[in-house]
Protein backbone atom coordinates (compact mmCIF):
# COMPACT_ATOMS: atom_id res chain seq x y z
CA UNK A 1 0.00 0.00 0.00
CA UNK A 2 2.91 2.66 0.99
CA UNK A 3 4.44 1.89 -2.71
CA UNK A 4 0.89 3.07 -4.53
CA UNK A 5 0.20 6.14 -2.60
CA UNK A 6 3.18 7.81 -4.58
CA UNK A 7 1.48 7.35 -7.47
CA UNK A 8 -1.74 8.18 -6.58
CA UNK A 9 -0.48 11.25 -4.86
CA UNK A 10 1.40 12.91 -7.76
CA UNK A 11 -1.85 11.63 -10.37
CA UNK A 12 -3.95 13.54 -8.08
CA UNK A 13 -0.98 16.39 -8.02
CA UNK A 14 -0.63 16.56 -11.79
CA UNK A 15 -4.72 16.36 -12.12
CA UNK A 16 -5.27 19.24 -9.60
CA UNK A 17 -2.46 21.06 -11.33
CA UNK A 18 -4.20 21.32 -15.03
CA UNK A 19 -8.32 21.52 -12.95
CA UNK A 20 -7.32 24.46 -10.79
CA UNK A 21 -4.63 26.54 -12.83
CA UNK A 22 -6.72 26.12 -16.27
CA UNK A 23 -8.86 29.28 -14.99
CA UNK A 24 -5.98 31.01 -14.11
CA UNK A 25 -4.14 30.27 -17.61
CA UNK A 26 -7.59 31.94 -19.44
CA UNK A 27 -6.93 35.07 -16.64
CA UNK A 28 -3.69 35.66 -17.38
CA UNK A 29 -3.95 35.53 -21.06
CA UNK A 30 -7.15 38.29 -21.01
CA UNK A 31 -5.41 40.38 -18.83
CA UNK A 32 -2.34 40.29 -20.82
CA UNK A 33 -4.04 41.39 -23.89
CA UNK A 34 -5.58 44.08 -21.63
CA UNK A 35 -2.61 45.74 -20.87
CA UNK A 36 -1.59 45.58 -24.44
CA UNK A 37 -4.87 47.63 -25.21
CA UNK A 38 -3.91 49.74 -22.82
CA UNK A 39 -6.64 49.01 -20.65
CA UNK A 40 -6.09 47.52 -16.87
CA UNK A 41 -8.44 44.45 -17.87
CA UNK A 42 -10.40 42.30 -15.08
CA UNK A 43 -8.77 40.63 -12.48
CA UNK A 44 -6.44 36.85 -13.79
CA UNK A 45 -9.01 35.58 -10.61
CA UNK A 46 -11.89 36.76 -13.12
CA UNK A 47 -12.12 33.07 -14.75
CA UNK A 48 -12.40 31.58 -11.58
CA UNK A 49 -15.63 34.17 -10.60
CA UNK A 50 -16.98 33.65 -14.00
CA UNK A 51 -17.30 30.04 -13.34
CA UNK A 52 -18.89 30.52 -9.57
CA UNK A 53 -21.56 32.56 -11.11
CA UNK A 54 -22.47 30.02 -14.12
CA UNK A 55 -22.34 27.21 -11.23
CA UNK A 56 -25.14 29.34 -9.47
CA UNK A 57 -27.57 30.09 -12.51
CA UNK A 58 -30.56 28.56 -13.55
CA UNK A 59 -30.34 25.96 -16.19
CA UNK A 60 -32.20 27.02 -19.36
CA UNK A 61 -32.88 23.91 -21.92
CA UNK A 62 -34.20 24.13 -25.38
CA UNK A 63 -37.31 22.52 -26.19
CA UNK A 64 -36.01 20.49 -29.14
CA UNK A 65 -32.73 19.14 -27.78
CA UNK A 66 -32.44 15.81 -26.87
CA UNK A 67 -30.37 13.97 -24.26
CA UNK A 68 -27.02 14.94 -25.77
CA UNK A 69 -28.13 18.76 -24.76
CA UNK A 70 -27.93 17.36 -21.44
CA UNK A 71 -25.26 14.97 -21.55
CA UNK A 72 -22.22 16.46 -23.75
CA UNK A 73 -20.96 19.12 -20.82
CA UNK A 74 -20.29 16.21 -18.36
CA UNK A 75 -19.04 14.07 -21.48
CA UNK A 76 -16.44 17.18 -21.95
CA UNK A 77 -15.21 17.86 -18.52
CA UNK A 78 -14.57 14.19 -17.51
CA UNK A 79 -13.03 13.26 -21.01
CA UNK A 80 -10.54 16.57 -20.42
CA UNK A 81 -10.15 15.39 -16.98
CA UNK A 82 -8.90 11.55 -18.35
CA UNK A 83 -6.39 13.82 -20.93
CA UNK A 84 -5.42 15.26 -17.99
CA UNK A 85 -4.25 12.00 -16.56
CA UNK A 86 -1.84 11.65 -19.25
CA UNK A 87 -0.21 14.46 -20.07
CA UNK A 88 2.85 14.95 -18.17
CA UNK A 89 3.05 18.09 -16.13
CA UNK A 90 5.09 17.68 -13.39
CA UNK A 91 6.69 14.06 -13.23
CA UNK A 92 7.67 11.82 -16.21
CA UNK A 93 6.60 8.90 -16.53
CA UNK A 94 2.79 10.13 -15.34
CA UNK A 95 1.43 7.05 -13.46
CA UNK A 96 -1.12 5.84 -15.67
CA UNK A 97 0.93 6.36 -18.62
CA UNK A 98 0.03 3.42 -19.81
CA UNK A 99 -3.92 3.66 -20.00
CA UNK A 100 -3.01 5.42 -23.45
CA UNK A 101 -0.69 7.26 -25.77
CA UNK A 102 -0.87 10.22 -27.68
CA UNK A 103 -3.31 8.55 -30.56
CA UNK A 104 -5.97 8.05 -27.33
CA UNK A 105 -5.19 12.21 -25.79
CA UNK A 106 -6.00 13.14 -29.89
CA UNK A 107 -9.13 10.69 -30.06
CA UNK A 108 -10.45 11.91 -26.68
CA UNK A 109 -10.33 15.48 -27.87
CA UNK A 110 -11.92 14.65 -31.27
CA UNK A 111 -14.70 12.64 -29.07
CA UNK A 112 -15.28 15.69 -27.17
CA UNK A 113 -15.14 17.51 -30.67
CA UNK A 114 -17.88 15.22 -32.21
CA UNK A 115 -20.59 15.32 -29.22
CA UNK A 116 -20.04 19.54 -29.04
CA UNK A 117 -20.67 19.62 -32.34
CA UNK A 118 -24.06 17.37 -32.20
CA UNK A 119 -25.21 20.14 -29.75
CA UNK A 120 -25.33 22.60 -32.22
CA UNK A 121 -27.19 20.54 -34.42
CA UNK A 122 -29.42 19.52 -31.64
CA UNK A 123 -30.62 22.66 -31.27
CA UNK A 124 -32.12 23.64 -33.78
CA UNK A 125 -30.32 26.63 -33.90
CA UNK A 126 -29.30 27.84 -37.19
CA UNK A 127 -25.55 29.37 -35.75
CA UNK A 128 -25.38 26.24 -34.22
CA UNK A 129 -25.07 24.23 -37.32
CA UNK A 130 -22.80 27.14 -38.90
CA UNK A 131 -20.39 26.84 -36.13
CA UNK A 132 -20.96 22.75 -36.00
CA UNK A 133 -19.62 22.83 -39.59
CA UNK A 134 -16.76 25.16 -39.31
CA UNK A 135 -15.26 23.34 -36.46
CA UNK A 136 -15.47 19.83 -37.87
CA UNK A 137 -13.85 21.48 -41.43
CA UNK A 138 -11.33 22.82 -39.28
CA UNK A 139 -10.59 19.16 -37.34
CA UNK A 140 -10.06 17.93 -40.40
CA UNK A 141 -6.56 19.83 -41.06
CA UNK A 142 -6.09 20.09 -37.28
CA UNK A 143 -6.05 16.41 -36.64
CA UNK A 144 -3.78 15.70 -38.44
CA UNK A 145 -0.88 18.30 -38.64
CA UNK A 146 -0.91 18.04 -34.71
CA UNK A 147 -0.58 14.10 -35.45
CA UNK A 148 2.52 15.04 -37.62
CA UNK A 149 4.26 17.61 -34.99
CA UNK A 150 4.07 14.76 -31.99
CA UNK A 151 4.79 12.65 -34.08
CA UNK A 152 8.20 14.13 -34.79
CA UNK A 153 9.40 14.18 -31.22
CA UNK A 154 7.95 10.43 -30.74
CA UNK A 155 10.52 9.06 -33.40
CA UNK A 156 13.23 10.83 -30.98
CA UNK A 157 11.58 8.42 -28.18
CA UNK A 158 10.63 5.62 -30.25
CA UNK A 159 7.32 5.47 -28.55
CA UNK A 160 4.03 7.42 -29.07
CA UNK A 161 3.97 7.69 -25.26
CA UNK A 162 3.86 11.13 -24.20
CA UNK A 163 5.46 9.91 -21.01
CA UNK A 164 8.53 8.25 -22.81
CA UNK A 165 8.47 10.97 -25.10
CA UNK A 166 8.93 13.67 -22.07
CA UNK A 167 11.43 11.24 -19.97
CA UNK A 168 13.47 10.30 -23.44
CA UNK A 169 13.82 13.89 -24.36
CA UNK A 170 14.99 15.54 -20.69
CA UNK A 171 17.75 13.20 -20.91
CA UNK A 172 19.00 14.87 -23.59
CA UNK A 173 18.49 18.49 -23.65
CA UNK A 174 20.51 19.11 -27.45
CA UNK A 175 17.38 17.98 -29.30
CA UNK A 176 15.41 20.64 -28.23
CA UNK A 177 17.40 22.51 -30.86
CA UNK A 178 16.88 20.21 -32.99
CA UNK A 179 15.70 21.82 -36.31
CA UNK A 180 13.04 19.49 -36.69
CA UNK A 181 11.47 19.63 -33.30
CA UNK A 182 11.26 23.71 -33.28
CA UNK A 183 9.48 23.57 -36.88
CA UNK A 184 7.10 20.66 -34.89
CA UNK A 185 6.77 22.93 -31.94
CA UNK A 186 6.11 26.33 -34.45
CA UNK A 187 3.69 23.90 -36.17
CA UNK A 188 1.67 22.66 -32.50
CA UNK A 189 1.92 26.45 -31.92
CA UNK A 190 -0.37 27.00 -34.44
CA UNK A 191 -2.63 23.76 -34.12
CA UNK A 192 -3.19 25.18 -30.41
CA UNK A 193 -4.43 28.41 -31.60
CA UNK A 194 -6.86 26.68 -33.67
CA UNK A 195 -8.10 23.83 -31.08
CA UNK A 196 -8.32 26.67 -28.38
CA UNK A 197 -10.32 29.10 -30.59
CA UNK A 198 -7.72 31.66 -30.30
CA UNK A 199 -7.27 34.59 -32.64
CA UNK A 200 -6.14 34.29 -35.49
CA UNK A 201 -8.32 31.60 -36.01
CA UNK A 202 -11.71 32.35 -33.71
CA UNK A 203 -12.11 34.73 -31.08
CA UNK A 204 -13.47 33.49 -27.61
CA UNK A 205 -14.69 36.97 -26.46
CA UNK A 206 -17.01 37.75 -29.57
CA UNK A 207 -20.44 37.10 -29.97
CA UNK A 208 -20.79 38.22 -33.68
CA UNK A 209 -22.60 35.16 -34.91
CA UNK A 210 -21.47 35.16 -38.22
CA UNK A 211 -17.62 34.56 -37.33
CA UNK A 212 -18.28 32.36 -34.17
CA UNK A 213 -17.24 28.91 -34.62
CA UNK A 214 -16.77 27.28 -31.34
CA UNK A 215 -18.93 29.96 -29.43
CA UNK A 216 -21.82 28.99 -32.17
CA UNK A 217 -22.12 25.41 -30.72
CA UNK A 218 -22.46 26.38 -27.11
CA UNK A 219 -24.42 29.84 -27.65
CA UNK A 220 -28.12 27.84 -26.14
CA UNK A 221 -26.02 26.65 -22.69
CA UNK A 222 -26.30 27.81 -19.84
CA UNK A 223 -26.19 27.66 -15.65
CA UNK A 224 -24.12 24.68 -15.05
CA UNK A 225 -23.83 22.96 -18.48
CA UNK A 226 -22.17 26.19 -19.79
CA UNK A 227 -19.73 25.69 -16.33
CA UNK A 228 -18.76 22.28 -17.17
CA UNK A 229 -18.37 23.53 -21.13
CA UNK A 230 -16.07 26.27 -20.44
CA UNK A 231 -13.78 24.79 -17.89
CA UNK A 232 -13.35 22.08 -20.73
CA UNK A 233 -12.46 24.83 -22.90
CA UNK A 234 -10.02 26.90 -20.33
CA UNK A 235 -8.11 22.68 -19.23
CA UNK A 236 -7.88 22.06 -22.35
CA UNK A 237 -6.03 25.29 -23.42
CA UNK A 238 -3.82 24.30 -19.99
CA UNK A 239 -3.36 20.72 -21.81
CA UNK A 240 -1.85 22.33 -25.23
CA UNK A 241 0.45 24.34 -23.54
CA UNK A 242 2.33 21.20 -21.38
CA UNK A 243 2.22 19.41 -24.16
CA UNK A 244 4.25 22.40 -25.97
CA UNK A 245 6.63 23.14 -22.88
CA UNK A 246 7.10 19.28 -21.58
CA UNK A 247 6.96 17.56 -25.07
CA UNK A 248 9.63 20.32 -26.91
CA UNK A 249 11.16 22.00 -23.84
CA UNK A 250 11.12 19.34 -20.95
CA UNK A 251 13.60 21.22 -18.24
CA UNK A 252 12.90 20.87 -14.90
CA UNK A 253 10.37 17.83 -15.20
CA UNK A 254 11.04 15.43 -12.24
CA UNK A 255 11.84 11.87 -13.71
CA UNK A 256 12.35 10.42 -10.09
CA UNK A 257 9.15 10.66 -7.44
CA UNK A 258 11.46 12.63 -4.79
CA UNK A 259 10.14 16.04 -2.74
CA UNK A 260 13.00 18.32 -4.24
CA UNK A 261 12.60 16.81 -7.73
CA UNK A 262 8.75 17.27 -7.49
CA UNK A 263 9.03 20.46 -6.18
CA UNK A 264 11.12 21.72 -8.66
CA UNK A 265 9.17 19.96 -11.58
CA UNK A 266 6.08 22.00 -9.98
CA UNK A 267 8.10 25.06 -10.05
CA UNK A 268 9.08 24.65 -13.95
CA UNK A 269 5.95 24.14 -15.19
CA UNK A 270 4.30 27.26 -13.47
CA UNK A 271 7.30 29.00 -14.80
CA UNK A 272 6.65 27.74 -18.77
CA UNK A 273 2.91 27.57 -18.84
CA UNK A 274 3.12 31.16 -17.70
CA UNK A 275 5.58 32.02 -20.25
CA UNK A 276 3.45 30.32 -23.40
CA UNK A 277 0.68 32.15 -21.88
CA UNK A 278 2.10 35.88 -22.43
CA UNK A 279 2.88 34.23 -25.78
CA UNK A 280 -0.38 33.57 -26.52
CA UNK A 281 -1.95 37.10 -25.50
CA UNK A 282 0.88 38.54 -27.60
CA UNK A 283 -0.16 36.97 -30.64
CA UNK A 284 -3.18 37.32 -30.36
CA UNK A 285 -2.75 41.09 -29.91
CA UNK A 286 -0.77 41.40 -32.70
CA UNK A 287 -3.28 39.93 -35.01
CA UNK A 288 -6.53 40.48 -36.14
CA UNK A 289 -9.05 37.66 -36.41
CA UNK A 290 -8.61 36.26 -40.47
CA UNK A 291 -11.39 35.95 -42.29
CA UNK A 292 -13.30 32.47 -42.25
CA UNK A 293 -11.94 31.33 -45.65
CA UNK A 294 -8.38 32.55 -44.80
CA UNK A 295 -8.45 30.16 -41.85
CA UNK A 296 -7.77 26.72 -43.09
CA UNK A 297 -4.63 28.61 -45.15
CA UNK A 298 -3.10 29.01 -42.07
CA UNK A 299 -4.08 25.77 -40.65
CA UNK A 300 -2.24 24.24 -43.67
CA UNK A 301 0.86 26.30 -43.15
CA UNK A 302 1.04 23.84 -39.43
CA UNK A 303 0.11 20.93 -41.74
CA UNK A 304 3.46 21.80 -43.97
CA UNK A 305 5.66 22.40 -40.44
CA UNK A 306 4.60 19.48 -38.99
CA UNK A 307 5.15 17.37 -41.96
CA UNK A 308 8.73 19.08 -42.61
CA UNK A 309 9.33 18.28 -38.97
CA UNK A 310 8.77 15.02 -39.37
CA UNK A 311 10.69 14.37 -43.07
CA UNK A 312 13.84 16.38 -41.61
CA UNK A 313 13.66 14.15 -38.30
CA UNK A 314 13.92 11.31 -40.70
CA UNK A 315 16.54 13.28 -43.13
CA UNK A 316 18.77 14.06 -40.17
CA UNK A 317 17.59 11.85 -37.46
CA UNK A 318 17.25 12.68 -33.70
Amino acid sequence: MTEIAPFIAVSLLQLVMIVILAPLVTGIVKKTKARFQRRRGASVLQPYYDLAKLFKKEVVIPPVSSWLFRFTPYLAFSSTLVIALLVPTVVAPVPLHWMGDIITVIYLFALVRFFVALVGLDTGSAFGGLGSSREMSIASIVEPAMMLAIFSAAGTAGSTNLSVIVQKLSTTPEAMLNPAHLLAFSGLFIVTLAETGRVPVDNPATHLELTMIHEAMILEYSGRYLAFIEWASQMKLAIFLALLSNIFFPVGIATVLTPWAVGIGVLAFLFKIGVLSLVVAAVESTNAKLRLFRVPELLMVAFILSLLALILYFIIGS
